[in-house]
């Protein structure tokens, strides 16, 4: 996030109704008055050599796009994380940029090392560390950066069925790691045998997004689309983003306000295993949080309230899971806003094993159910394994002594 002050902020908002990548990404930004050269420039502060931008005006379905395609002398490189984050940090690139890609190499490295059991570290990325890669990421942020973008929205994400080849083989589509990236954000699947959504584009949306549902309300500025490598008859294959001031100037310099739904519904007739199942059922559904009230009722009847909270464009189908798994015969719906510390995860090793650690402002917490399945292949207890994570990020959190001492 960035600190915009009390003026207006501007928003990018990507309608991925067609999925999106690292070229579509890239593509829909320059398209929407994102000046290439100014990209290209931050690019070419990369240690990297041996690509080159080809940037073209194409037709997706009818509708004027632009092409970007990275050129690239050896496609075959293989970089681990900590490869990666030694390139940003050795390009002097503006903050905002260098922070926005790291975190997008964040969330890719966090995702494959889950999906391959190993600590982000150790993670090597081969079709996401390969020169077009680090382009179409970066090159991404910088065009972020040119268009003066503060917040960054998403619609619902489309992805594909049948398979996709990659170097860890066939896998299914949408792959594990576009899966990784994109939980808890909604998704739409199309009956297209079409990887519409890549880990690079997921990734992209995981490291900037801050919000999904439909276009926020701001004044428009210019709309772009990101053309995909090749045409579809079902849809136009682009990505399109909206780019403009957002309307509501006081709210977006608070920065952290997320517009949500609360759904709440009374329940009197049901046991408590029933209200435990449908916490379950909207949680799984795409619910953000939930929780049960108890209360007492007209006539003295005990009750309880089941409260779940929700973004807006997932609303629809948790609401709808509610009812059916409860049996309630009504809904009430709420808007509301909901503000949150800036948070993210790190990880460190317990017993051999990787742990995640919440880490916000002035606290640190260790994720329980990594903590719990540590204490049960290694046989301690969830208490011990919690204190060795929060010892061990300590221990890595700790600034270095100063020159002279130790």
């Amino acid at each position: 996030m960035s600190d915009v002050g009390t003026r207006a902020a501007r928003g990018a908002w990507f309608n991925c109704f067609a999925g999106i990548a690292g070229d579509m990404a890239l593509g829909s930004l320059l398209d929407a008055g994102a000046d290439l050269a100014e990209v290209e420039a931050m690019l070419r502060r990369i240690p990297i050599g041996g690509w080159s931008l080809e940037v073209t005006p194409v037709l997706r379905g009818g509708i004027a796009a632009t092409r970007v395609e990275v050129r690239v002398e050896d496609d075959a490189v293989v970089r681990t994380y900590p490869a990666l984050l030694a390139l940003l940090e050795s390009a002097a690139l503006p903050p905002r940029v260098e922070r926005r890609a790291q975190a997008a190499f964040a969330a890719l490295a966090e995702v494959e090392g889950r999906l391959h059991r190993r600590p982000a570290t150790q993670v090597h990325f081969h079709e996401v560390g390969g020169h077009d890669t680090v382009v179409d990421v970066v090159g991404t942020m910088a065009a972020l950066e040119v268009l003066g973008i503060d917040t960054v929205s998403a619609g619902p994400v489309a992805t594909g069925t049948g398979y996709v080849r990659s170097q860890h083989g066939v896998l299914p589509n949408p792959t594990p790691a576009v899966l990784g990236l994109l939980a808890g954000a909604p998704l739409e699947g199309r009956d297209l045998d079409v990887e519409l959504t890549t880990p690079t584009g997921a990734a992209l949306l995981a490291a900037t997004v801050e919000s999904y549902g439909p276009l926020p309300a701001m004044r428009v500025e210019a709309v772009g689309y990101g053309a995909g490598s090749r045409e579809l008859d079902e849809l136009p294959n682009c990505t399109q983003v909206v780019v403009g001031l957002l309307s509501a100037p006081g709210a977006a310099a608070r920065r952290g306000g997320q517009p949500l739904v609360l759904l709440e519904a009374t329940l009197d007739d049901v046991t408590g295993e029933q209200v435990a199942d449908t916490l379950e059922t909207v949680l799984a559904s795409g619910a953000l949080d939930a929780w049960v009230t108890p209360v007492l009722m007209k006539k003295g009847r005990p009750g309880h309230v089941l409260s779940v909270l929700v973004e807006g464009a997932l609303a629809a189908q948790v609401r709808r899971a509610l009812a059916a798994e409860s049996g309630t015969l009504g809904v009430r719906v709420t808007a509301l806003e909901r503000f949150t510390a800036p948070r993210h995860f790190e990880q460190v090793e317990v017993a051999g094993v990787p742990v995640r650690v919440k880490v916000s402002p002035g606290r640190a917490k260790v994720e329980h159910d990594d903590a719990a399945a540590v204490a049960r292949s290694a046989g301690l207890t969830v208490r011990e394994v919690i204190a060795r994570a929060e010892q061990a990020w300590r221990a890595r959190a700790a600034p270095p002594p100063p020159d002279g001492v130790g």
